[in-house]
């Protein structure tokens, strides 16, 4: 009976999966093309948060400022795309070029940050202090900033292309974000289900535990975060190309909290409720701003707080909870 029921529990796991793939594989074929240039842009905030799921949900790292990494992915993609990083040249121009060098740069910025932060041993509200702080001065950095745009941004940017071949066409866009962004998915879930995965959940549950059978905590901290930021920079290089602007919002503490939100929401512990807590958040703001002109972010806050106070484990996290194989 333990068996079938959970045999039955994993299946319902894996039709969720298979429904919202299905959707979004159709949903371009009965979608106006407004609708799915929104849902292109809401897949990759699905993709920032995903990103945010890895090194909160599944590390126990609050982290305050995770729009950095989203913002800087943007502009890197928007800078090197436009020819305004002086040596960078060639392929690193190219929108293929410019994604791996947003990775590549965000990966080592995460590391060199990671180094300080948890080899300091910062947890807890300390370290959301320091990582608030960190987006708060990185927003101001960009809107002083005038080479890279200053207070306005950057408009311009070159649309995502593929060996020289410009997306144009909003479905097809739509598809390659989609690839993308299952990609990510299945990788990261692939990471998490590891033995890997399994270690960064024994630090996340009790990190004096893990310590004492021997494990690095700071090491395996310091690359769960590298590569939740890469995660977040190649969404924010998508973005940037998908939208064609980027500005110094992207960076803030403004984003920061709006991801947590729709993580927390979501479900901070599977990565396909992070994902669906993005989109469906994004969904629900977009039709309450519509209907609810002056009041829809005091509804989107009560809805908030309802939910973190009855399903602390976020609306669709205690059905879509994934746990690692052993």
């Amino acid at each position: 009976m333990a068996n079938f029921f959970s045999n039955f529990w994993h299946q319902r796991v894996e039709m969720v999966r298979l429904l919202v793939l299905v959707g979004l594989l159709f949903f371009p074929l009965i979608g106006d093309d407004y609708l799915v240039a929104m849902l292109t842009q809401f897949i990759i905030y699905g993709v920032f948060a995903m990103g945010l799921s890895l090194v909160w949900g599944y590390t126990g790292i609050l982290c305050f400022g995770h729009a950095v990494f989203f913002g800087l992915g943007a502009y890197i993609m928007a800078l090197a795309t436009k020819n305004m990083i002086p040596g960078i040249t060639g392929i690193l121009t190219t929108s293929l070029g410019a994604v791996l060098l947003a990775i590549v740069i965000i990966m080592l910025f995460a590391v060199v940050l990671g180094y300080f932060l948890f080899y300091g041993r910062l947890s807890g509200p300390y370290l959301g202090i320091v990582t608030l702080a960190i987006a708060v001065i990185s927003e101001r950095i960009a809107v002083k900033w005038y080479y890279i745009g200053g207070y306005n941004g950057l408009i311009n940017v070159p649309p995502l292309s593929i060996a020289g071949w410009e997306i144009l066409n909003l479905k097809a866009l739509f598809y390659v974000i989609l690839v993308i962004g299952l990609a990510v998915y299945l990788i990261c879930n692939r990471l998490v289900r590891s033995p890997f995965g399994t270690i960064l959940i024994a630090v996340r549950d009790n990190e004096v535990r893990a310590e004492f059978f021997g494990y690095n905590i700071a090491q395996f901290k310091i690359i769960i975060f590298a590569i939740g930021a890469a995660v977040a920079g190649l969404a924010g290089a998508l973005f940037a190309a998908v939208t064609e602007f980027v500005s110094p919002t992207m960076l803030g503490f403004g984003l920061s909290t709006e991801v947590l939100i729709w993580v927390a929401l979501g479900g901070k512990e599977a990565l396909l409720a992070s994902f669906l807590g993005a989109v469906l958040v994004r969904v629900l703001e977009a039709f309450l701003s519509d209907i609810l002109t002056y009041y829809w972010t005091l509804i989107l806050g009560m809805f908030f707080v309802v939910c973190v106070m009855f399903s602390p484990k976020g609306v669709i996290g205690n059905l879509l909870a994934e746990r690692p194989k052993h």
